[in-house]
């Protein structure tokens, strides 16, 4: 695998400024990278480590992985916390800066194609070779529901290592031994009851070696993991307090939007300013690439004055009919990317043959936090105020701007009112940088309205699915998948000047490394010829192929006339998967494939997730009443949270499979807003009851795989209840929906 498809989720952009303190942290390996917060730090103060910071102030936690909604900081802070003896809620959180200390060790896998299943020793070397790829690229990225795995032990590790580090300055400011000494509530504790708050011990600190590979706590001796415990951010964002990057204000800051060709690549023919600089508050309209910028006092009197900018665009692209037959002519060996699984014959396989063709339409992100960014320009350096999911890269993305080093773009990373994969993206933050160089010494706040993010974000792929198979002796005998899709590799990693090699796995993930011993069985993914740009989306290909192996596999049961979880567990290979799809029947009392109940199992992200979907079929239309979710993910630390998560991703994916797409005319999108992208609404919401395995296996994130078999176990439901097969999404054009 070449270094391009290890780093498949996307070279982006970051670095935050942190104050003085004293910080601690673990490595995992010899050659350390340059502790970022020594260039940062006032004179005096004292740096060991990258994870915690006390200074008189108080305790600072480092949470280096983006928060985006998913409760990512919380989480962070509380693994720091178990082990450190603070409450989350009595410190400071802080995202650090870009650096490649924060490297992310685990998404690089999921770029490559090993089963998360498979334990076997060639897959769990390509594993640590994915963390050691992680390390020497830097790749300081959230991503792949990554955040849990990758941070679990480094981040323990840290603050038990800054635990005993104070423990060892305090027993000599006390005259005790270090083993007489505990840690509560941010203080150490002396055998007489005395104390000593963390931040009094500073200057014993500074003669004090950092204790390194201190024992982490077993599971049984936790006190906040594991546990109900409120997230860090529950009250703010509850109470309206809470501050996003489009809340950021700063002494003499400029307000921006801008106007661009809504066709990637497109020119310009003709535009006329003259209304929009004529209007009040603008102070200017500024030329960038692909269109121009206006400048004013607030972001209200940006927009209006661009939407009176009169404008003819040059360039046309495709319309959404002309792509789908594009991606019908893909499915040819010249065009093949991948076929990682291929067990048996299918093309000799015995058995009454099943057909079938799938299709989902592009999807934007559709964050409801527009996407914004803030940057202050001087010749010296750079300061860029961003929700960004990579740091480092945003940080050179700008540098190539400015032509400064990228050493001198500082980036604080700010957290994002929602994501779903788009603050993957920087194209914002470039444009912010265009602007600041044309006004340097005072900051720019670029703000992109409502209507520009959804004409122009990067989209999930559409994509086109053909299944056939056979049925023998009331058996799935054999199932041959083929997938055309764009690749998000090549094209998000061609957004930041560099190549993409091999084959894009998550043009198949879900469907390929799917645990079914099926006796004959092919899954072949082909790429589609680059037409429109496309970006990682909530779990990224199985969010589509989850939907494409799930259903087909349905009507092949079907047709074999089996019982659909019946037929699923014999074919199950993985014990872990067999136990969720047992639980999610036994949760949901399955007696049997009639009534109006759908069933789906999709491994995704290491995590195997099992739903059962509960419909009703009237006058008003389709209604979904229940749905039942089990899955299994090694061990559970926040057990509020993750049934948050696999809730909102299944709803999230519930949402989407009804009612949006979006479409192209001429290569523009013709969605512009909320009013025509719909998601799932609140009185077509189903109960929903979560069960969350705990194997004591490897560590997985749940961000992600609640969404893919979501749409699969819908349709399979709709199918029960009224015959109608569902093959194409949004599924509110063939059905209507109460």
């Amino acid at each position: 695998m070449g270094a391009g498809k290890i780093a498949r989720r996307g070279f982006l952009v970051g670095a935050a400024a942190l104050g003085g303190g004293i910080a601690f942290g673990t490595y995992l390996y010899r050659r350390t990278p340059e502790n970022p917060l020594r260039a940062t730090l006032p004179s005096g103060s004292t740096v060991l480590t990258p994870y915690v910071m006390i200074s008189a102030e108080g305790i600072t936690l480092i949470t280096p992985r983006a928060d985006v909604g998913q409760g990512a900081a919380s989480i962070q802070a509380h693994l720091l916390a178990e082990e450190l003896d603070v409450d989350p809620a009595k410190v400071q959180l802080d995202p650090g800066p870009a650096s490649p200390v924060y490297y992310n060790g685990k998404v690089a896998a999921e770029g490559m194609p090993l089963a998360a299943w498979d334990s076997r020793w060639l897959a769990q070397t390509g594993r640590s070779a994915s963390d050691v790829a992680g390390k020497l690229i830097g790749l300081h990225l959230t991503g792949g529901s990554t955040t849990v795995p990758d941070t679990y032990e480094r981040l323990r590790a840290a603050g038990a290592s800054a635990r005993e580090t104070l423990k060892a300055a305090a027993a000599g400011e006390m005259g005790v031994a270090v083993d007489q000494l505990r840690t509560e509530d941010g203080q150490v504790i002396g055998p007489d009851g005395s104390t000593r708050a963390y931040s009094d011990l500073i200057e014993a600190l500074r003669d004090t070696p950092v204790v390194q590979d201190v024992p982490l706590r077993a599971p049984e001796q936790w006190v906040r993991l594991g546990r109900k415990h409120q997230r860090t951010d529950i009250v703010p964002k509850s109470t309206g307090t809470f501050r996003y990057g489009v809340d950021l204000t700063l002494p003499n800051m400029i307000h921006a939007t801008v106007v661009t060709n809504p066709v990637r690549g497109g020119g310009l023919r003709r535009m006329d300013t003259r209304a929009a600089e004529a209007m009040r508050g603008v102070e200017a309209v500024v030329a960038i690439t692909d269109g121009a910028a206006v400048l004013a006092d607030n972001d209200w009197r940006a927009m209006e004055a661009a939407r009176a900018i009169e404008v003819e665009w040059d360039g046309g692209g495709p319309d959404t009919d002309a792509l789908w037959q594009t991606h019908a002519d893909a499915m040819t060996d010249d065009n093949r990317d991948s076929r990682f699984a291929d067990d048996g014959n299918v093309e000799t396989a015995p058995g009454a043959p099943v057909t079938a063709e799938y299709r989902v339409p592009f999807l934007h992100h559709a964050p409801l936090e527009p996407a914004n960014a803030t940057v202050l320009y001087q010749p010296e350096r750079t300061e860029v105020w961003t929700a960004t999911q990579a740091p480092r890269f945003v940080a050179q993305a700008v540098a190539r701007i400015t032509g400064q080093d990228a050493e001198v773009v500082t980036v604080h990373a700010l957290p994002a009112g929602g994501s779903f994969g788009h603050r993957l993206e920087d194209e914002w933050v470039r444009q912010a940088a265009e602007i600041a160089v044309q006004r340097p010494g005072r900051p720019i706040r670029l703000t992109w309205s409502r209507e520009q993010d959804m004409t122009h974000g990067f989209l999930r792929p559409m994509a086109l699915a053909r299944g056939h198979g056979t049925v023998q002796d009331k058996r799935v005998r054999s199932l041959d998948l083929s997938i055309a899709a764009q690749s998000v590799a090549e094209s998000q990693l061609g957004r930041a000047g560099m190549p993409s090699f091999g084959p894009d796995v998550a043009i198949v993930a879900a469907a390929w490394d799917a645990p079914y011993a099926i006796p004959d069985r092919r899954v072949t993914g082909y790429r589609v010829r680059a037409m429109v740009p496309v970006s990682s989306w909530r779990s990224v290909g199985a969010s589509h192929n989850g939907f494409f192996h799930e259903c087909f596999l349905d009507e092949l049961i079907h047709a074999a006339g089996a019982d659909p979880v019946e037929e699923r567990l014999r074919l199950l290979h993985d014990d872990p998967s067999r136990k969720v799809l047992e639980t999610v029947a036994d949760m949901a009392n399955w007696a049997g494939p009639a009534g109006a109940r759908g069933v789906a199992f999709v491994y995704s992200f290491g995590v195997p997730v099992a739903q059962i979907c509960e419909v009703r079929d009237t006058d008003g239309g389709i209604v979904i009443d229940k749905l039942w979710i089990a899955a299994e993910v090694g061990r559970v630390l926040d057990p509020v949270n993750i049934e948050a998560q696999l809730s909102g991703g299944a709803l999230f994916g519930l949402g989407h499979a009804i009612s949006s797409e979006i479409t192209l005319t001429d290569g523009s999108t013709d969605q512009t807003n909320f009013h025509d992208y719909e998601s799932l609404r609140i009185w077509q919401t189903p109960k929903v009851e979560v069960r969350v395995l705990e194997s004591g296996g490897p560590i997985r994130g749940a961000g992600e795989p609640g969404l893919p078999p979501a749409a699969p176990a819908l349709a399979n439901a709709i199918f029960a209840a009224t015959g109608t097969r569902l093959r194409e999404m949004p599924f509110a054009k063939t059905l209507r929906f109460a």
